[in-house]
């Protein structure tokens, strides 16, 4: 699968990565509907098994339901074969489903360390500002 260098660093990525925005499910305002979780877990495995380096969700997706079906999904990769993860901060669901944006230090910091947990990893990729 063809790969490009992510700006000046030395990751190279494949030209097609795993979304996640979906899986996130139907409980949230910006949802997609209902998914199934196995079939989820199962696609990201598939995906990456056939060659796609890399998995882009955040932390708004779903609440965060999608980073922990991304976690599951590793756990299920050999760690010689793990993607790399993308993943996003500064978009924050509301108890009433709207989406706050914060970008302040102790959001983000708190916000990564969350992200951390529900992915089940030590290091993020490329953790990026989200819009």
């Amino acid at each position: 699968m063809k790969t490009r260098r992510l700006g000046n660093t030395d990751l190279d990525f494949t030209t097609i990565g795993i979304g996640t925005w979906a899986i996130g499910g139907g409980d949230w305002k910006f949802g997609w509907g209902q998914q199934d979780e196995n079939d989820a877990v199962d696609a990201i495995v598939h995906g990456i098994a056939n060659g796609i380096n890399w998995i882009d969700t955040a932390a708004v997706y779903g609440d965060g339901r999608s980073e922990e079906l991304v976690g599951k999904a590793l756990q299920k990769i050999p760690s010689a074969a793990r993607p790399f993860v993308a993943t996003k901060c500064g978009r924050i669901v509301q108890p009433d489903g709207s989406i706050l944006a914060n970008i302040s230090h102790d959001s983000i910091f708190a916000e990564c360390e969350a992200s951390l947990r529900r992915l089940n990893v030590d290091c993020i990729d490329l953790y990026q500002i989200h819009w």
